[in-house]
């Protein structure tokens, strides 16, 4: 089993009582390994080494607290939405393989639990797979989808989506795009044309441009995030596969890098295993001692 984020850093820090350029090092170390990514791991040390310049000795329980507020401090927080417009609209952008189908047939059922009335569009026309797993998830999740054939613009089965959405009187409709981190033009052209034909219908649409990542890809969700950050306005982000700590720092470094929010995480393969990110919980689940029992 995959040592957990805080059994890294606990192990990177075990018997020692000063904080020197040797702990530094190891925790630096732990964190690079954690997926926390480079920047955001230099960052967390720089600070760390500022604020232990007073007292080098410190106990282990004065060392991890430090730690936990500086990761804290780089997560930013989810933005509360009061009141969803109607329909609200959500594009969702992802590379093939990260559970973004999945994702959305989950979103659907969340949504539905929650008595609102959702419908789905099938706007990744260029593979077969990508709509028939979305008609499952729909069925799944008992709510409508629009598709057209295979090879048609996804802009027109965009725009037929946000239409049936207002015609039907949905509270969400979820958009599902090209999984391909094909050439970074034809993307940004892509996903310009899905915004501006469903602006026709509602001017203030998409409402939220959701990538989903794969927890477990590690340093591969860095440069996906950066690809689609470069082609479109990210506003948030669902991480996946996140149902333990091991890959968790994959969360903290997307999230400070790029600024986007985390909305929802991934914990399992059940359609009911989503939910809204919560950061106290997920920065207390990284500390989390139980962990050094496993």
């Amino acid at each position: 089993m995959a040592l957990s984020f805080f059994q890294k850093i606990s192990r990177a820090v075990a018997g020692r009582s000063r904080v020197d350029d040797d702990t530094l090092d190891a925790i630096e170390e732990a964190l690079v390994e954690s997926d926390m990514g480079v920047d955001t791991t230099l960052k967390v040390i720089d600070n760390l080494e500022e604020r232990v310049q007073k007292d080098k000795y410190m106990s282990f329980d004065e060392l991890v607290g430090l730690l936990r507020e500086e990761i804290d401090a780089l997560v930013p927080d989810t933005p509360e939405i009061s009141s969803l417009p109607r329909p609200y609209v959500i594009l969702v952008v992802g590379v093939n393989g990260v559970g973004k189908t999945t994702t959305i047939g989950k979103l659907a059922n969340l949504y539905r639990k929650q008595g609102k009335k959702v419908i789905l569009g099938a706007a990744d026309t260029f593979r077969a797979a990508a709509v028939d797993q979305l008609v499952i998830w729909a069925e799944r999740a008992g709510v409508d989808i629009v598709r057209q054939q295979m090879g048609s613009d996804p802009a027109s089965v965009a725009y037929d989506t946000v239409q049936a959405a207002v015609s039907r009187g949905a509270d969400v409709a979820i958009i599902d795009t090209a999984g391909r981190l094909h050439n970074r033009v034809d993307l940004m052209n892509e996903l310009t044309k899905i915004r501006n034909v469903v602006r026709k219908v509602i001017p203030d649409a998409p409402h939220d441009v959701m990538l989903v990542l794969d927890a477990s890809t590690g340093q591969n969700a860095f440069a996906q995030a950066k690809e689609f950050s470069r082609a479109t306005d990210i506003t948030s982000l669902t991480v996946t596969k996140l149902d333990g700590t091991a890959k968790g720092g994959v969360v903290v470094g997307v999230s400070d890098q790029y600024g986007i929010p985390v909305r929802f995480i991934g914990t399992g393969e059940g359609i009911d295993d989503i939910e809204a990110f919560d950061k106290d919980s997920f920065v207390a689940s990284l500390f989390n001692p139980e962990d050094l029992k496993q």
